[in-house]
């Protein structure tokens, strides 16, 4: 089983401390598992048709949903890395900034 490197960027590092207590440790527990299961089955494929044309095309974008929780996340294969993104309550957040997120890890 190939084994990711994770890396959690600035602001979803920010976004994890302002979580209510419970959320922020499932919401730990599932990045941490991230490094031994980059796809799981609660986990989807996001569409970036129209929204980053330019993405190298060897990284996936994802979400993992925790009820009302989403946690974005990219993915590389070929570096093996994992890069979360964003730590969403959903509604009101609608992928909307999904390039801006995208910038942070060019």
């Amino acid at each position: 089983m190939t084994r990711f490197t994770v890396y959690v960027t600035p602001s979803a590092l920010e976004e994890i401390k302002e979580l209510p207590g419970h959320v922020r440790q499932r919401v730990k527990r599932a990045v941490h598992e991230l490094a031994e299961n980059a796809a799981p089955s609660n986990s989807k494929t996001l569409d970036l048709t129209g929204i980053a044309p330019d993405l190298d095309p060897e990284k996936k974008l994802r979400r993992i949903r925790l009820d009302r929780w989403r946690i974005v996340y990219s993915i590389s294969k070929s570096e093996k890395i994992i890069d979360v993104l964003a730590i969403r309550k959903r509604p009101p957040y609608d992928y909307g900034d999904l390039g801006k997120l995208l910038e942070e890890i060019k």
